[in-house]
Formats: C-alpha cells, sequence, structure tokens
C-alpha cells in the first residue's frame, strides 16, 4: 500500500474542490494568454499559450495532496515545466540584478497562490494542459494550470492566467479577512512537513479541515461544470 503523508486519507477519484468552487469554472478564452508583471520584471508582457509549443513537453505521474486531508492518487499530468517557462518567458524580462523572492500565480476565477523560488522551480512543477491523456476539462483547470505536486493543492493554481515576479512580500496578495485568517496557508505548504496553516502546527488544525470536506465537496458539485 501506498504510504501517504501526515495526515492524509485516500479518495476516489479527483473531486473539484475548493472554498470558492460554488461557481462554475471560468469560460476559456478563444486565444488564452499568461500575463507576466511585478516589480522584478522592467515591462509587463504576454506569452499566448500557442507560444509554450516553444518548450519541451514532459509527463510526470503524481498524487495531489489536499489541504483538508484528502489525498487523489497516480494522476498523469502532462505539460511543460515551469522552470523551462520562467527560463525562456520570465529571465529575460528581469530587471538588472533584482532577486525575485515570490511568485504570485494568478486564475482566471480570481484565486492566487503565493510561492517561493525554490518551490515554484523544482524539476517536477509543471504548467499542465492535460489530466490522464485528456485536455483539462473546467473542473481542474482548463485550459492550464499550476501543478507541484510536493505542496498542498492550494498552491496549484487552476484557470492560470498571470503570474506577477516579486522583489518583495507580495502583502498586496495576501487575503486579511476573517476567512483569510482562519485558513491561512503557509509559505512553503510542503506536504511532507505538514505544513497546512501559517500559524497552527498542521497536526492540530487536521480535524476542522476534515469537519468541512464534506460541505464543500457538496457546493463544489453543484458549482461543476455543466450542473
Amino acid at each position: 500500500m501506498k504510504t501517504l503523508p501526515p495526515g492524509q486519507r485516500l479518495v476516489e477519484g479527483f473531486p473539484r474542490f475548493g472554498a470558492h468552487l460554488h461557481r462554475p469554472p471560468p469560460p476559456v478564452p478563444d486565444d488564452p494568454v499568461i500575463a507576466l508583471g511585478g516589480g522584478a520584471v522592467r515591462t509587463s508582457s504576454e506569452v499566448r499559450l500557442a507560444e509554450l509549443s516553444q518548450l519541451p513537453r514532459t509527463e510526470i505521474v503524481a498524487d495531489f495532496h489536499c489541504v483538508a486531508g484528502w489525498t487523489a492518487t497516480d494522476l498523469r499530468w502532462e505539460g511543460v515545466r515551469f522552470a523551462d517557462f520562467y527560463r525562456q518567458f520570465v529571465e529575460p524580462a528581469l530587471e538588472p540584478g533584482v532577486t525575485v523572492t515570490h511568485l504570485v500565480f494568478e486564475g482566471m476565477d480570481g484565486v492566487v497562490s503565493v510561492v517561493e523560488p525554490q518551490d515554484a522551480l523544482a524539476d517536477d512543477v509543471l504548467l499542465a494542459d492535460r489530466l490522464n491523456g485528456r485536455p483539462l476539462d473546467g473542473d481542474h483547470g482548463a485550459p492550464i494550470r499550476l501543478v507541484s505536486p510536493t505542496q498542498y493543492g492550494y498552491v496549484s493554481t487552476k484557470h492560470l492566467c498571470a503570474v506577477e515576479v516579486c522583489s518583495a512580500l507580495p502583502a498586496h496578495r495576501l487575503g486579511t479577512g476573517v476567512l483569510d485568517r482562519l485558513i491561512e496557508g503557509h509559505p512553503r505548504a510542503r506536504v511532507w512537513h505538514e505544513e497546512r496553516h501559517g500559524r497552527i502546527s498542521g497536526r492540530l488544525v487536521r480535524p476542522f479541515y476534515r469537519a468541512i470536506i464534506r460541505p464543500i465537496r457538496y457546493l463544489c458539485a453543484k458549482g461543476a461544470h455543466g450542473r
């Protein structure tokens, strides 16, 4: 039997899941782009998804670990390595001598994740456009999404449309409301370290997250594509 990270339980299938996913997924534009901006780049720009054909394709088989405590195993993702995307499109646009401290990934649904370069540039982090041999559907992040297998799922932004390259902590991207504090993410979110929460031990916060799995799955199913 496969060993799961601490506090994780196997789930059947790969459910659509997230506190905001009571809404249907956003429509896919005719010509999708990833906008590049932020204080660490000289000028803002856009990368058309069609341009990703310049980069080598790769495939990984990896588990997906939700911070709420469930794990979907052996998912087959296809796409391009984010590290290759970064070298091709981001590095040439950087301000001379700048140190990149954070990357902000934004989805068309308005959801963002803030990731440190040491995590985002790992070899197994993809910009994925296919899952289990098929193009991504709306429920799982079409047309393209981030996939970071060693971090909790909230890092793996769906419907990716923008990458903000920062030379300091992007405080404007960190939620300040009560709910944001309640489910505050860890800066690294590494599953094998159980970094579920920014302020509370992962072990201590497990019961809270497990308690919200069922209601969130119900709401997500109602908002799923085509329902």
